[in-house]
């Protein structure tokens, strides 16, 4: 049976697995699942639909699956709510909200750590094994690939994308999209490449090349952002050069510019 603190309050709709400890204070309302394993220390607030995964470990103030903050969409409206994966991290006064949308929910992957206080807004799309750190904010509709780290109080606006194994630096903030495995070291300014990153994940010596070889023709030669994709094709058999076309022809926003770019403006096809 679930270990429920009597000052717990749990809706009949809310369904946990025989081993998920609800600590005090917990508030569970509307449709909520909770997975095997799964922790919530005390004082949190979790609100459906909402799919809480294995394995979880949620802190105390953390709020999970509340309305939008969108004036568009109706928060009576219970919508198709928040899907969180297996082993994520929720630290104290976390905020995820369900999407907007009665289709597609705000989706978080697996083994994310998310630090004090970082947001994720609605119809989000968050990968697997990413590191938010405190301060983080998410606007809605951000698309997080796989491996991403965010530094302190770093902000990405509403529909931009990042791509796996990026890196943003702490305070600052992201418009356009940031391609996988470049590092943000200035507001909208790819200064750089996550290359400890790579090497920590295992990534062959060969693919580090190929994401080198596109930083430097994107943005060390000069070349206009048509040009610059027109050569990076010639090697479109190579996957994380593939990876890196694939991510320019589906940007809607546009590239962040790289350091020193003297248009520092949009990006884009």
């Amino acid at each position: 049976m679930p270990e429920v603190h009597p000052t717990a309050i749990v809706d009949r709709e809310v369904e946990l697995a025989d081993d998920v400890v609800v600590g005090p204070h917990c508030v569970l309302s509307g449709r909520v699942k909770v997975g095997a394993g799964s922790r919530l220390l005390g004082n949190v607030y979790l609100t459906g639909p909402l799919s809480l995964g294995r394995n979880n470990l949620v802190y105390p103030f953390a709020a999970l699956g509340f309305a939008p903050q969108d004036f568009k969409w109706d928060p009576k409206q219970p919508g198709a709510g928040l899907v969180i994966g297996d082993g994520n991290v929720f630290r104290e006064s976390v905020t995820i909200h369900r999407a907007t949308s009665d289709e597609q929910p705000t989706c978080i992957g697996d083994d994310n750590y998310w630090m004090v206080n970082s947001h994720a807004g609605h119809d989000c799309r968050i990968g697997s094994g990413c590191v938010f750190a405190n301060g983080t904010l998410l606007g809605g509709a951000v698309q997080i690939g796989d491996g991403v780290i965010t530094g302190g109080n770093s902000a990405v606006h509403q529909h931009c994308r990042v791509g796996r194994g990026a890196l943003i630096s702490g305070s600052f903030g992201l418009n356009r999209d940031l391609p996988p495995f470049f590092m943000l070291t200035g507001g909208n300014v790819a200064g750089s490449m996550n290359v400890v990153g790579m090497r920590r994940s295992g990534m062959p010596s060969p693919q580090i090349d190929d994401v080198k070889w596109v930083f430097k023709v994107l943005y060390r030669r000069g070349l206009s952002f048509k040009h610059a994709v027109d050569e990076i094709r010639s090697r479109a058999d190579r996957p994380i050069v593939a990876e890196f076309l694939e991510f320019f022809e589906g940007s809607e926003r546009g590239i962040v510019p790289g350091r020193g770019d003297p248009r520092r403006g949009t990006y884009s096809l």
